[in-house]
């Protein structure tokens, strides 16, 4: 009894599919190297899995780079080969020439190292130079007429709470000389009545001070009302 044919198409389950790439790429190479023998042929064989591992044939005593150039050979194309140190290498050197650039630059404009530099690169200079000055003057008027807007805006304000207290000064001015003036009538009241107690000597501080004014000051005098013996 014979067995049946596999379907050519994914295998779903991990397991059996990594058995199976085993096997059949055990078997491949075999076959690879029985043609190569038999068939005086020149074979390379590169394989990777589905994890990413390689493996490779290649006719002995030949090398896998061989083989390769042999092929771009016959069929005209080229794998470019990319070194990441040169390329490193080539930006290091573009950046540093960069920035001795600019620091020439920056050293012309402090006035440094000037010599080497010719007319024209200093009518450029002059130039560059004025116009960074007008545009610094012009953020430098921006910059005064705002402040400027901002204590004319505060002087209003305080021009309105100025007038806005006189009003209200004005509008109470009856109410507050009133009471200035009730506050004046129980000043003189106070007065009087100490001008009145300072006849009799000192101002009494309290009511004990007031019993002992002496006897023969009497300012007021009581009688007693006698009864009527005829009714």
């Amino acid at each position: 009894m014979g067995r049946g044919k596999i379907p050519i198409r994914r295998i779903e389950n991990q397991t059996t599919r990594q058995v199976t790439f085993s096997k059949r790429r055990s078997g491949l190479l075999k076959k690879t190297h029985e043609l190569s023998v038999l068939c005086d042929a020149q074979i390379g064989l590169i394989i990777f899995s589905s994890t990413g591992k390689m493996c490779q044939y290649c006719t002995e005593p030949l090398r896998m780079e061989e083989i390769i150039e042999r092929y771009q050979k016959v069929t005209g194309t080229c794998v470019p080969e990319h070194d990441a140190r040169e390329q490193i290498y080539a930006e290091i050197s573009m950046l540093r020439a960069e920035t001795h650039r600019l620091q020439l630059g920056m050293q012309r404009y402090t006035g440094e190292d000037m010599s080497s530099l010719t007319y024209e690169d200093l009518d450029n200079l002059e130039q560059e130079l004025e116009h960074s000055i007008s545009k610094i003057r012009d953020r430098k008027n921006e910059l005064l007429n705002q402040q400027m807007d901002n204590l004319r805006r505060k002087e209003r304000m305080l021009e309105d709470e100025n007038s806005s207290m006189y009003h209200w000064i004005q509008e109470n001015r009856a109410a507050i000389e009133y009471q200035q003036a009730a506050m004046e009538g129980k000043t003189v009241e106070h007065q009087q009545v100490g001008d009145h107690f300072s006849l009799y000597g000192d101002q009494p501080s309290s009511v004990l001070q007031l019993a002992t004014i002496p006897p023969h000051i009497q300012p007021y005098h009581l009688q007693l009302a006698q009864p009527n013996l005829r009714d």
